[in-house]
């Protein structure tokens, strides 16, 4: 499943690629509803290249038909990501820690400058592979990635905003 999510912030685009490579941006994600507190495993910078390490923990409601064929408590990922801070694009993978062989995802975000701020376009591609349920788990994540994306702006906005 491809779907893209944009979001839309009150700073400029190079604000916003600089905020998503500090380490200090991931513990105030506290209180979101869809993961707990993400872990920043690694963060290099070379030059303009950023890499990061990020774990994450579903902290969510699953469907009936997501609980069918995932255990919550089993929903963890590093997101691996390669920030390009010259050209404002990243790009990121997903790698659940269990179900890596029914899990795929991938994708990029870019910053792109508008009047008054910025937006962060996403290109994300999921796939699910269980049986009968495949597409119900695929949407269920969709779903629950965009509106992580949602709260996650409001908290990059509050960050920016104390810089």
């Amino acid at each position: 499943m491809k779907f893209t999510v944009t979001q839309s912030f009150t700073h400029s685009a190079d604000e916003c690629a600089h905020a998503f490579t500090d380490p200090a941006l991931y513990p105030t994600f506290a209180g979101l509803p869809k993961v707990q507190v993400p872990d920043v495993v690694s963060h290099d910078v070379e030059g303009n290249v950023v890499r990061m390490r990020v774990h994450y923990r579903f902290a969510g409601d699953l469907s009936f038909a997501a609980r069918t064929a995932i255990d919550r408590e089993r929903l963890t990922w590093v997101d691996e990501s390669v920030h390009d801070l010259a050209d404002q694009t990243v790009r990121f993978e997903l790698h659940p820690d269990h179900y890596a062989k029914q899990f795929r995802g991938h994708g990029t975000y870019r910053f792109v400058d508008t009047d008054g701020g910025c937006e962060r376009v996403a290109e994300i591609e999921i796939s699910v592979s269980f049986p009968l349920v495949g597409r119900a788990v695929e949407g269920a994540i969709a779903s629950g990635l965009r509106e992580h994306l949602a709260d996650e702006q409001r908290v990059v906005e509050r960050f920016l905003a104390t810089r």
